[in-house]
């Protein structure tokens, strides 16, 4: 095993407690291996890169994802509990809220389903896949040595598909009641930091928004056809009856963007998709969003958006929080696509996919911890990254100029590498001297690179 950096103890050390003694002396190989493994992150691969490819005793890294006891609740509270203290001490607390899918298959797979793939799917082309949905929460922060947002995973859970809810005998939940629970645990953590919630249209549910009006500040998609009304006027002194709940109807969205008398206003939008600038037309006021079907009013703030040059067509956001600035909404719902970046991040560096666990138990651990190592991998980083220039990887054809999730990888990769090898050299010596075995693990380690 390698010889851990001081920097990285504390952070280890921090999800000691989670864990007995004798199932966290397998916890810290765990995690060094899933960071050095590339290609696949299955516990063989990773006992091998550790160099435990002989370890008799193998099946007692196997029984920490599928038989000990611990909470995985708990690593995520302590997981969150750092990204706050380094990346957002103070202020209020953005998250992002999305699903994403696992593709798997499998007759002993118990919570999987067919779902939607939203990567390949478009408008008029609907793909299905089997595999499992996992509803992920990320804290949207911005990275100092990276100069962007960043959506750092901390909470994921499985959400099972209706069918595999039945076969099981359990009482089905949507995306909104899961959401709702999920955002609803990280207030009771952090009861004093105001929360701002970030998703697509699937969480743009009256029940989901009403439930978390009280703790938190939503930020979504809103349908151009929804049925809006106007604030309840104010209530006469000594005014008898049931007060209202709503005023006249208003119209929709998708009209009011026809009209030709709409008041737009043209902002500028420095922090549009990709980094660019972007100039755009908005109107925003507030109202009452109200649906005949049993779902309670809520009182939302709309912002309707158009492109001058029409490169999109008019789309509509909705913020819960009535005094929001328009442009501020806006600037919270473009970080969004962040979650999609790092969907794509844990896919392509941390094997997310790759894992071949049947028991129910393995599984709903296996991928929440593997999305954790993003985040995990950023606070290791932090310091190195923040304290020495760091060399970006790039070519001829290549020239990036900030760093990437990738190079925090291999910051971390070397680190862990380099103290492995250093103990066993002479101090100020040009040569390095590297054991046959540890030899042994980088030819098999790199050899067998996917």
């Amino acid at each position: 095993m390698p010889v851990l950096p001081i920097e990285i103890m504390p952070l280890l050390v921090a999800f000691a407690p989670v864990f007995s003694s004798r199932v966290w002396r397998q916890v810290p190989v765990l995690v060094v291996g899933a960071i050095l493994t590339p290609g696949a992150r299955q516990v063989s691969r990773v006992l091998r890169v550790m160099g435990l490819g002989d370890e008799a005793q193998f099946q007692r890294y196997h029984r920490v994802l599928n038989r000990a006891v611990w909470s995985s609740l708990a690593v995520s509270r302590i997981l969150l509990g750092l990204l706050l203290v380094t990346f957002a001490p103070a202020g209020p607390v953005v998250l992002g809220i999305d699903e994403t899918i696992e593709r798997r298959r499998g007759k002993r797979i118990r919570a999987k389903g067919t779902f939607r793939d939203p990567v390949r799917s478009h408008r008029g082309s609907v793909v299905l896949v089997p595999g499992l949905r996992w509803i992920s929460l990320m804290l949207l922060v911005p990275i100092p040595w990276a100069q962007r947002t960043w959506a750092l995973p901390f909470l994921s859970v499985l959400a099972p598909s209706e069918r595999a809810n039945q076969t099981a005998g359990r009482r089905h939940k949507t995306i909104a009641v899961w959401a709702r629970q999920m955002i609803r645990v990280v207030h009771r953590w952090f009861p004093t930091r105001p929360l701002i919630v970030v998703g697509d249209s699937e969480y743009a549910s009256l029940h989901l928004l009403a439930a978390l009006r009280p703790i938190a500040t939503v930020v979504t998609r809103l349908r151009l056809d929804a049925q809006l009304f106007a604030l309840p006027p104010p209530r006469l002194p000594h005014q008898r009856g049931r007060p209202p709940r709503m005023g006249a109807a208003v119209p929709k969205l998708r009209d009011r963007a026809s009209d030709p008398t709409t008041p737009w206003v043209r902002v500028e939008l420095p922090q549009w998709y990709g980094g660019t600038s972007r100039t755009l037309e908005l109107v925003s006021e507030t109202g009452i969003w109200y649906s005949k079907n049993g779902q309670p009013p809520v009182p939302i703030r709309w912002v309707l958006l158009r492109d001058p040059e029409q490169r999109f067509p008019p789309q509509a956001l909705l913020c819960t929080d009535l005094e929001a600035d328009p442009v501020q909404i806006v600037r919270w719902y473009v970080l969004r696509w962040q979650l999609e970046v790092t969907f794509r991040e844990v896919r392509a560096s941390l094997g997310v996919e790759t894992q071949r666990q049947w028991s129910d138990r393995a599984i709903a651990r296996t991928t929440p911890a593997l999305l954790g190592l993003f985040s995990l991998v950023t606070l290791l980083a932090n310091e190195p990254m923040r304290s020495t220039p760091t060399p970006i990887r790039s070519a001829a054809w290549y020239q990036k100029p900030l760093p990437t999730f990738a190079d925090a990888l291999a910051l971390v990769r070397r680190s862990l590498w380099t103290h492995s090898l250093l103990p066993l050299s002479v101090s100020g010596a040009d040569r390095v001297q590297i054991p046959g075995a540890l030899l042994d693990r980088f030819y098999e380690t790199l050899a067998y690179a996917a």
